[in-house]
């Protein structure tokens, strides 16, 4: 089996190497990775209006998402995933069942999902050479999306990928495709449709539902399997996709001080699961005992699903 990997200095000449002032804290190496200026397809990354083979169905995807993605849904999916009982298996087994899927909601690559994986975690590891734990976080990150295949029910897309965002108040208008939120039953529901909703200030995103996907979905398999993950990395699986936070900046009133500080890894985690998308092919086997070394580190070796 074969996996892409971003070639990080290459192709990319023009992009200047530069770290953001608010991550300036946190970045440990000069000149290391470098944003491309273009996805896969030759377009701008996360661009939801070009005129592209596959934004039509991305659109079709948000809008349904959007449209179902209620308060009282996201309670039901997290009671139900929340038990565990679907299978036993371990991690790398679980990256290999992803090998079956393509992510609908991604305008910027349509490859196998495991390839995103470790794209992703050997950036990172190229960069952050000490940071083991955020290597690994890079190759389990997306790892929920075994919702998609028949051993966990089978949801549909809208359920399982996309940007995330709080359920159970008002929706910002920096989630992509906003206008498609007038259809869902909360958006005129006075319970929910306020700037906090059922939430209070600073009450901590940890206390906040978000929609429901697989972001939340690893996250409860990692905390409850009693991953040693650090705070930040079980942080960057739960909101890796919630843009209107770590690109927009929107719902910073829900945060508290643990939230603000595991956002700043957030951020520097972004650059890498977003911008690392490639179609440069290496051979998996050179990178795998790498990586079963830090699932041994971090993670028991059968999990509950």
């Amino acid at each position: 089996m074969t996996i892409l990997v971003e070639q990080l200095d290459s192709e990319i000449g023009a992009e200047e190497k530069k770290v953001p002032a608010e991550e300036t804290d946190l970045v440990l190496l000069d000149g290391g990775f470098v944003v491309p200026g273009a996805n896969s397809f030759g377009q701008t990354f996360r661009d939801y209006e070009v005129d592209s083979a596959r934004q039509k169905g991305v659109e079709e995807f948000y809008r349904t998402n959007h449209i179902n993605q209620t308060y009282d849904f996201v309670k039901m999916m997290r009671e139900e995933y929340g038990k565990l009982n679907r299978v036993e298996m371990s991690i790398w087994e679980c990256c290999e069942l992803l090998n079956e899927f393509v992510d609908e909601s991604d305008p910027d690559l349509d490859e196998p999902q495991i390839e995103h994986l470790l794209q992703t975690a050997e950036a990172i590891r190229k960069d952050y050479p000490n940071e083991d734990w955020l290597h690994l976080t890079g190759l389990v990150h997306d790892l929920g999306k075994v919702l998609l295949h028949p051993i966990f029910g089978q949801l549909p897309q809208w359920a399982v990928v996309g940007d995330t965002y709080p359920v159970g108040c008002a929706f910002d208008e920096s989630v992509v495709h906003h206008k498609y939120f007038e259809e869902n039953p909360d958006y005129n529901n006075p319970a929910y449709n306020t700037k906090y909703g059922v939430y209070s200030e600073n009450c901590g995103l940890n206390n906040v539902m978000m929609s429901w996907g697989h972001d939340d979905y690893m996250y409860m398999v990692a905390k409850e399997n009693n991953t040693t993950l650090p705070s930040a990395g079980l942080f960057i699986i739960r909101y890796h996709s919630f843009y209107a936070l770590h690109r927009a900046g929107a719902y910073k009133h829900l945060m508290n001080e643990e939230d603000i500080e595991n956002l700043k890894w957030l951020k520097i985690f972004n650059k890498y699961d977003l911008y690392s998308k490639s179609k440069v092919r290496i051979d998996v086997e050179k990178v795998k005992p790498y990586y079963l070394s830090l699932i041994e580190k971090y993670f028991p070796a059968k999990l509950s699903w």
